[in-house]
């Protein structure tokens, strides 16, 4: 299922928005300085890594589907790419001191991830976590939309608490020092821009055609219905840890 987005590669890129700039200044803050190097891991087409290079540090990006690495690689030619799952990464000799994941924890090995990522970084190294959370700004038309979705799908989609990876980090009992840290920004988006949005969703690419065109149309004739512009209320949260000096 991490290699879904590549069918989408270049619409996931101009489509997904990316990442407050003060996520890095967040990460500089708690880590005390900038890192000596960072390695993103599920990297996508680089959304995120674009804001962590504003970090200054060395970047490696792993990223399993080879054509997400692609457009990844053309955008940032001074990063480094691996193609290749987490599990499948070797982190180099004596860790990394920060490794960062936006987006993709989810899509990582539950049974392994923070024992992956606490032994990918060195000791007193940051893992920075951060992922978005699709909201709008309008309660109507949240209520609109979601009419809109079931009316073309019923199949239940269940989302995760808003922070679900703040607990799955410190259940694991691996890290110090859990902060969370969130960011909020109103987005708006037209009729096209939404159904294109909607389109590298993971429920909608998990759909045959034929119901992806009716769940396209439904949500498109909601936000044509609302004067053809939707406002998302984006919020992002981003997770710091420590593994233990």
């Amino acid at each position: 299922m991490s290699e879904l987005f590549g069918e989408v590669a270049s619409d996931y890129d101009e489509a997904r928005p990316g990442y407050p700039p003060d996520i890095a200044e967040a990460i500089r803050a708690y880590h005390g300085g900038t890192p000596g190097a960072v390695v993103e891991i599920g990297a996508g087409t680089g959304l995120a890594t674009r804001t962590l290079l504003t970090l200054g540090a060395p970047m490696t990006c792993v990223e399993p589907d080879r054509r997400m690495a692609q457009v990844l690689a053309a955008h940032f030619p001074d990063v480094e790419v691996v193609t290749a799952s987490f599990e499948g990464w070797t982190a180099p000799p004596g860790g990394v001191p920060a490794l960062a994941c936006a987006l993709a924890w989810h899509w990582l090995d539950p049974a392994t991830r923070n024992r992956r990522a606490h032994d990918a970084l060195t000791p007193g190294g940051t893992l920075a976590v951060f992922a978005h959370r699709y909201d709008y700004v309008d309660p109507d038309h949240a209520a609109g939309l979601r009419a809109a979705f079931e009316s073309a799908d019923p199949e239940p989609h269940h989302d995760r608490p808003e922070d679900w990876f703040r607990a799955d980090i410190a259940d694991s009992g691996l890290f110090t020092d859990i902060r969370s840290v969130r960011f909020q920004r109103a987005v708006p988006l037209d009729t096209a821009a939404y159904q294109r949005l909607v389109s590298t969703f993971s429920p909608q690419l998990r759909r045959p055609p034929e119901l992806r065109e009716r769940v396209l149309a439904a949500v498109g004739a909601a936000v044509d219905g609302f004067g053809g512009t939707v406002v998302l209320d984006l919020r992002t949260t981003l997770v710091l840890a420590r593994r233990p000096a």
